[in-house]
């Protein structure tokens, strides 16, 4: 705690609050979003289609959005978009407690989505600026509280269930009320390099789209990043699955265990994995090693037989911790990859981008995995599976190296548009 207060301390004022409030933004978040689908079903007796209907709508909203959100943040500033993500998600939230008709959960459920798309960009985009060289250190102190505010969110909406899921609600939109007049107040106005273009606001839009379009270098990198946003995800699917699969009834418990290990791994080990890497590897060389430590992750769950329901569990344990140890060496070193791409010019554009691009990665990789799942599950060989993911981090990281061994990570970007 001393060393993430210290080093939280040595960034300037604005940094300092932008970490504040995405520790303030996931707890919101997680305390409310873990129980809605079974506020949905169960207080509002909605069918399963229409559950999936508006948690769906919250993801397509975000994921499909984030190019938006990027866009809007380099063309107007990077407050503007965090302030009105901020906003929506006040009333999203507040809406998702105390509606109870589809058309208002739709509504708000897309709110809330979209919220994600303006802010997360624009955050990422004014920390890389605030930070100016110390981007790796910032981004790696910037992910301890991004994954504070996951562990504890779930721990304090359980709490607050107890009472009524419309507390939980009403103290979500409270958090996010509160943010957006903390940052009206307190955080400075902040605009990209070349942010708009020359020419109408139409024509403008769609030269940084061409220009991000152009940045081979950086396409290449945001493809050969998908594998590990798949990987990342099993969180969510296939290990929830396998815990399932091996101990029934208690697998759900065994599953919020889980995530707890992963963000209590992050939040321990980020700040010393990353000087880790940073005292023994290159930016490049971190980047290929985080990638491969996360698809050796699922080793040990190919090689337990699923009759062992102790040894399924502990590999269970030792994947959750791999894979999260191995995010906590890559993320930093993504995100100022990035940043250097970019040119440092239209940044928050390219993190949309980006963002937009591992969204579809992860829907497609999901889509494979379950259906190799069913597929091996079915046949009594889910080893299939994680040999799967294993081989899925091993061509990730191969493609990471393959890009820096030619120099497309140290490339800069294409000329940036005449502002």
């Amino acid at each position: 705690m001393k060393t993430l207060w210290t080093s939280t301390l040595s960034f300037p004022p604005a940094v300092r609050l932008l970490m504040a409030n995405q520790f303030a933004i996931n707890l919101a978040f997680y305390m409310l979003m873990p129980y809605l689908a079974a506020h949905l079903s169960g207080d509002l007796g909605l069918a399963a289609w229409t559950v999936g209907l508006v948690l769906g709508v919250r993801n397509l909203s975000q994921q499909g959005m984030f190019l938006i959100g990027g866009t809007i943040a380099d063309r107007f500033g990077y407050k503007a978009p965090i302030l009105a993500g901020c906003v929506l998600r006040t009333g999203g939230f507040a809406l998702l407690g105390w509606v109870d008709s589809l058309p208002a959960l739709v509504a708000a459920s897309a709110a809330t989505g979209f919220a994600g798309a303006l802010f997360n960009p624009a955050v990422r985009a004014y920390l890389a600026a605030e930070a100016g060289e110390r981007r790796v250190d910032a981004f790696a102190t910037f992910n301890v509280y991004y994954q504070a505010g996951m562990l504890l969110g779930p721990l304090v909406g359980l709490a607050l269930l107890a009472a009524d899921f419309r507390l939980v609600c009403t103290v979500a939109a409270a958090i996010f009320a509160a943010l957006s007049i903390l940052q009206a107040r307190a955080l400075p106005q902040r605009r990209g390099v070349c942010e708009t273009a020359s020419g109408t606001a139409g024509a403008g839009v769609w030269a940084q789209w061409r220009q991000v379009a152009g940045n081979r270098p950086f396409l290449l990198f945001s493809a050969a990043m998908i594998g590990s946003y798949v990987l990342t995800f099993q969180v969510y699917l296939a290990l929830p699955l396998a815990a399932d699969a091996a101990l029934g009834a208690d697998g759900t418990k065994a599953t919020s265990g889980l995530f707890v290990v992963s963000a209590a791994v992050a939040v321990a080990g980020q700040l010393r994995l990353t000087g880790w890497a940073k005292r023994v590897f290159t930016g490049q060389q971190a980047l290929i090693v985080g990638i491969a430590a996360m698809g050796a992750a699922f080793v040990p769950l190919a090689l337990v037989p699923v009759s062992s329901t102790a040894g399924v569990l502990g590999a269970l344990v030792v994947a959750v911790a791999v894979l999260a140890a191995g995010s906590a060496v890559v993320y930093p070193f993504e995100m100022d990859t990035v940043v250097a791409l970019s040119g440092e010019k239209l940044v928050a554009t390219h993190y949309g981008f980006y963002n937009t691009v591992s969204g579809i990665g992860i829907t497609v990789g999901n889509l494979v995995c379950g259906a190799l799942w069913d597929f091996a599950h079915a046949r009594g060989a889910t080893w299939l599976v994680w040999a799967a993911l294993a081989a899925t981090g091993a061509g990730c990281a191969a493609a990471v190296s393959a890009l820096a061994r030619t120099g497309r990570l140290t490339h800069p970007a294409s000329q940036p548009v005449t502002a």
